[in-house]
Formats: C-alpha cells, sequence, structure tokens
C-alpha cells in the first residue's frame, strides 16, 4: 500500500481553483511546497506553505529558470518507497519524499496566440514544470500527479479518505501527464517549425487539449473525442455552442468543411452560404442578402441538403432563420446571431447553433491525416484563386460574366472530394459531382442532379444552360469537356498540365467554350 501523502509540491501558472484545494490538504496535515507566484498566493490565503528554495537550499536564479531543477526534489518525486537502495539514498542526502505533484505549465500556447515576441515565446517554454510531470508521473505508484484543475475535486476526496489515492487514478493521472506534456512540446516544436525553413523536418510532433468527449465516432461502435490543435484556435474548435444536441463526430467533421468552404468566399462584399452534406458542398451561393444566398445555394440540391450542415458569411438574422428552419438542419453556424433568430431557432430544440463570434474560421499551418502505422501532414491548401495567372487558352475569351462565375466554381471545387466537377452561374452552384473515380462520371452526375432539381421545379429546362464548369484537376481526355458542354455549360476553368491538353482545346474551340487554365489544381481526398 502506498504510504500516506505528507508533502504536496504545487507549482501553477493556472490558479483556478488552487486556494480551496490547497486549503484541503492543509486541513489533512499535509505540508505544502511551492514556487514564485503560487507561493505567494498561498501566503495571501493564510496558509502555510515551504519555499522550495529552503528545501534545496539554493535561491530561485536566472529570473526563475532554475529553482525546482535540484536533487531534493526530483530524488522527493522519483524515489521508489519500496527500493532499499532509494529510500538509503534519500535518508543519507536528507532528502524527504513528495507524494502529490501539482503543476501547470507556462502559458505557451496561450503566448504564441497573443501573437508575443520572440523573446516572450521563448521565455514561456516551461522546462522544470514537465521535468516535474514526468518524474511524478514515472513513479506514479507512489505519487499523485495533477495537471489540470479539473482533478482537484476527485484527489482531494480520495485523500480525504485516508491520505493517499488509489493506484488505478494515479495511472489515469499519469497518462494524463503525459499527454499533457507531449502536447505542451508539440506546440513548442510546431512553433519553431513555423519559424524554420524547414517545417517538416527528422521528427513531427503533433497534439491536442480534449474540449470534449463524442458519444461514438462516425459509427456508434466507434470511440471518439474532439481535441483542440495546439496554437491559435480558428474555425470549428473556436466555435461556441448556443444550443441544441451535443455535437456528434460527422457533425464536427461536416461543419469544419463547411467552414473550410465558406472561407474561399470572406472579405467579399456579398453574403455568402455553404450547405455540406456528408463532408461535400452540396450548395454554395452569394447574394445581395443572407437569406437570397441560402435560397440559391438550397436550390442546386435540396434533397441533399435535407440534414445537413449550413454555414454563413453574415450574421444570422431573423428572416434566414425563419427560412432555414423550414428543413431540417443538424447544424448552423455563423459569426454572430441576433436574438429574434436565437428566438425562432430555439423553436427547434435539437437543431445545433455555433457562434465563431468573431474568430478566424480558417488557418494557416499544417494538415496531419492518420494512416495505418503512420501520419501524412503536409501545408494546408490556402492558395485563392484570385492569387493565381489565369490563362485562357481558347479562341474565345470568356465574359466578364462567365470569368466571375469561373473563379466562384473553382472557389468551391477546390472543397469538393475528387474527382471534382461543379457547375456554376450566377454566383451560385447548379450542379456538384463529387469523389468519382471518373472525372468524367462526376460531370454526368452533376449534370443529372441538376436535371432532377429543375424537374421537380417545374422548370422548362435546366438550369444549368449557361452556366459554367470547374474540375479540381485536368481533363485527361476531352470527355468531361464534352459531357460539360452538353450539360449547357459555356465556359471552364480547369487547371490544365494533361499530356492532351491540346486535344482538349480543340474540343473546348469546336464547341465555341471559352477555356482557362490555372496551373493549379485542388485534389481532396
Amino acid at each position: 500500500m502506498t504510504e500516506p501523502v505528507s508533502r504536496a509540491l504545487l507549482s501553477v501558472s493556472d490558479k483556478t481553483g488552487l486556494i480551496p484545494f490547497a486549503q484541503s490538504l492543509v486541513s489533512m496535515g499535509i505540508e505544502l511546497l511551492s514556487t514564485g507566484g503560487t507561493a505567494r498566493a498561498l501566503a495571501e490565503a493564510g496558509l502555510p506553505v515551504i519555499e522550495v528554495s529552503s528545501v534545496t537550499g539554493f535561491p530561485e536564479i536566472m529570473d526563475g529558470r532554475v529553482k525546482t531543477l535540484h536533487p531534493a526534489i526530483h530524488g522527493g518525486l522519483l524515489g521508489v518507497r519500496a527500493n532499499a537502495e532509494h529510500t538509503a539514498a534519500m535518508s543519507s542526502h536528507g532528502i524527504r519524499p513528495i507524494g502529490l505533484l501539482v503543476v501547470n505549465l507556462y502559458p505557451f500556447e496561450a503566448t504564441v496566440a497573443g501573437g508575443a515576441s520572440w523573446e516572450d515565446t521563448v521565455e514561456n517554454i516551461d522546462v522544470g514544470g514537465p521535468a516535474m510531470i514526468r518524474a511524478a508521473a514515472k513513479n506514479h505508484g507512489d505519487v499523485t500527479v495533477i495537471v489540470d484543475p479539473a482533478d482537484y475535486d476527485v484527489v482531494a476526496a480520495e485523500l480525504a479518505a485516508g491520505r493517499t489515492t488509489t493506484l488505478a487514478t494515479r495511472r489515469n493521472l499519469a497518462a494524463k501527464a503525459f499527454a499533457r506534456t507531449a502536447s505542451y512540446d508539440a506546440a513548442i516544436s510546431q512553433w519553431f517549425g513555423g519559424q524554420s525553413s524547414d517545417p517538416l523536418g527528422g521528427y513531427f510532433a503533433t497534439g491536442g487539449a480534449k474540449l470534449q468527449g463524442l458519444r461514438y465516432g462516425e459509427n456508434p461502435h466507434q470511440t471518439a473525442a474532439f481535441y483542440a490543435s495546439p496554437g491559435r484556435a480558428f474555425g470549428i474548435a473556436a466555435a461556441r455552442q448556443l444550443q441544441g444536441k451535443e455535437l456528434s463526430y460527422n457533425n464536427i467533421n461536416d461543419t469544419d468543411a463547411a467552414l473550410e468552404c465558406l472561407s474561399e468566399f470572406t472579405g467579399g462584399s456579398q453574403a455568402t452560404c455553404v450547405i455540406v452534406k456528408h463532408a461535400n458542398p452540396c450548395g454554395v451561393a452569394v447574394g445581395s442578402s443572407l437569406v437570397e444566398a441560402y435560397r440559391k445555394a438550397l436550390a442546386c440540391d435540396p434533397v441533399s441538403a435535407f440534414g445537413g450542415i449550413i454555414a454563413l458569411s453574415d450574421p444570422l438574422d431573423a428572416a434566414t432563420a425563419a427560412v432555414i428552419t423550414e428543413l431540417f438542419t443538424e447544424v448552423i453556424i455563423a459569426p454572430y446571431v441576433d436574438e429574434k433568430a436565437i428566438e425562432i431557432v430555439a423553436r427547434k430544440k435539437n437543431l445545433r447553433l455555433l457562434l465563431l463570434e468573431g474568430r478566424p474560421i480558417s488557418g494557416s499551418g499544417l494538415s496531419v491525416k492518420s494512416v495505418g502505422g503512420g501520419l501524412l501532414v503536409q501545408t494546408r491548401d490556402i492558395m485563392s484563386v484570385d492569387a493565381m495567372d489565369l490563362k485562357v487558352v481558347t479562341k474565345r475569351q470568356p465574359t466578364a460574366s462567365e470569368l466571375n462565375d469561373l473563379r466562384f466554381a473553382f472557389r468551391v471545387a477546390k472543397h469538393v472530394k475528387s474527382n471534382a466537377i461543379v457547375y456554376a452561374r450566377e454566383g451560385a452552384t447548379v450542379g456538384i459531382g463529387a469523389g468519382q473515380m471518373s472525372r468524367v462520371d462526376s460531370a454526368r452526375i452533376a449534370a443529372r442532379k441538376n436535371e432532377d432539381v429543375s424537374r421537380e421545379a417545374g422548370l422548362e429546362r435546366p438550369s444549368i444552360l449557361g452556366s459554367v464548369v470547374a474540375s479540381d484537376a485536368f481533363f485527361p481526355f476531352p470527355d468531361g469537356l464534352l459531357q460539360a458542354a452538353e450539360a449547357g455549360a459555356t465556359a471552364v476553368i480547369q487547371p490544365g498540365g494533361s499530356m492532351n491538353d491540346d486535344e482538349v482545346i480543340r474540343a473546348a474551340d469546336e464547341k465555341g467554350l471559352a477555356m482557362v487554365f490555372t496551373g493549379i489544381r485542388h485534389f481532396r481526398h
């Protein structure tokens, strides 16, 4: 059985809940050791506290960089109580055991997020804290380690029963401690990598803080949780839920896809609506008002939009909320929501309403995907069509209206699973073909879905006539382009670069199409 805890070392940057927890320790007769600001906070609360410097016999030096890195501390954490050699060494060197360590680290991630200078950021790299945490976690057979104030109550309750904790609790806390130091080091590593000429060096570290446990993963038999990446919070990880059921794994994944697509249209003069189903846009549009943008986006594929995710560029108003809630929707995410809109959405109690509240909806950095036995890591695709050198390769030049729609369609195609084909007209998608093994099949599916929608809406002819078409990668043969021309497209945007580009260009000229090459592709798998 583990010895009762007689001494605890507390050194925290986040002092949430510290004083009540320390008071409970003192009431049990546990001696408190502490450092710097934590010791001052404890003393100001009237609690008896021993400065670590009086234990080590050495003052804090170098602006606090060196204070706990001493055998009197690490010996007290690492000494195995049941090991006679360890206890003899502790006795001969006057090292007393430390049974409880409470440490949370210098706020490195928050410092980076706040845009601090290089010098300030480096000074917020904790050295002594991770060393103590790892020591205590390694010796979890004898030492309880806390890195999260959320664990104070559990530990206090167990200590109150006999001044010790269970081995199961210590193992759980040790696992959490090692995960915390790993995540902390990952944040530091990625920050340094972002400042260097080689962001993807010989080793790659990743981690994050748990935002929430999830009921299950993609399917009910899978376990899942949602973690925030280290660094500045953006996108779905920065959103605040106002109402509705708990977010699911698929909700989060689909909302992320919607926000990524929406980010292509930020800063524009028009409102934008993106509707996503199963991680693919099924309708995207811009409009003079949010409600207009939503109606245009919905018209692309109202069947697929059922149970979809809606991302909005502008504050959700009552008029738009009223229209959106006419159809079953899983999630609405917007930068802000007015009070009347909140009242309207509240009538659908399960509908999840998320706010970004001024946070960025996308960002640069790295994209990480797990594969069997490893990770695929790449820089995020932040290339915008506005930054591309568009080259007209056909005899006919696109009109100004066609060129606007071509840019719009290519923005959307970037966020459709490859092979991707997007038809657009007047600032709205009118047909989307996603994730097919053949590009020509994507072109056919997009046109067919448009015809189905047009037929159900009672239109005399498919609205795809007069549209433009975007392909996320080059047409390897003319067949995909000819399919788009047959459907009614008048202009094409694609990366180019195929061995058969000349043949594809000839086919476009024969059909009277205008075609633009971007020189950049947007595969998305």
